[in-house]
């Protein structure tokens, strides 16, 4: 499960929530798997015409028109996004609608920070991360009381990333 933004930016805009779930998408697609967005919200597909539901759809409604490709959807709840068979029968017209989402991207800073640092400590679950995209240079942080798992997943995904940087600059080069 990829969660973001979980670290950086505190209120983004709906063109920043966008440019957050296209770096996402890449990181994912980076480790293998195949995106699988959903933009949350504490509303679903305009329930609310609050700004802060609006911002989510605008961001959305950017996505499907920059990136057609990207399977991606919202705003949508969390519940509704992690169940299939509940999204199905409340949102079939959803580009989630069937699909095991992967990929989680919230509003906000609080959300996302709250909900990363919640599945860690209520699941147990190993955390990589929080991996730093959208910078010129390769950075990344360590959590403070970072295990030694979580150090030595973080150094593996800093080689990764610094694979991929020089990747991407042969490629530009060879143009």
């Amino acid at each position: 499960m990829f969660l973001a933004d979980t670290s950086i930016n505190i209120e983004p805009n709906a063109e920043e929530l966008a440019d957050i779930a296209q770096m996402t998408a890449n990181v994912a697609t980076t480790f293998g798997f195949d995106p699988v967005l959903a933009m949350l919200s504490y509303a679903n597909f305009g329930s609310s015409v609050h700004p802060n539901a609006r911002k989510v759809k605008e961001a959305v409604h950017i996505l499907h028109e920059t990136c057609p490709n990207l399977v991606v959807d919202g705003e949508i709840q969390t519940d509704f996004a992690l169940n299939k068979e509940l999204h199905e029968s409340k949102f079939p017209f959803s580009k989630l609608a069937g699909r095991k989402v992967n990929t989680l991207i919230f509003p906000n800073l609080d959300s996302a920070n709250i909900t990363y640092k919640l599945l860690k400590e209520l699941n147990g679950a190993d955390s990589i991360g929080p991996i730093m995209v959208g910078l010129r240079k390769a950075v990344h942080i360590m959590q403070l009381g970072a295990s030694v798992d979580e150090i030595v997943n973080m150094a593996a995904v800093a080689v990764i990333d610094a694979q991929e940087r020089e990747k991407r600059k042969k490629a530009k080069e060879a143009k």
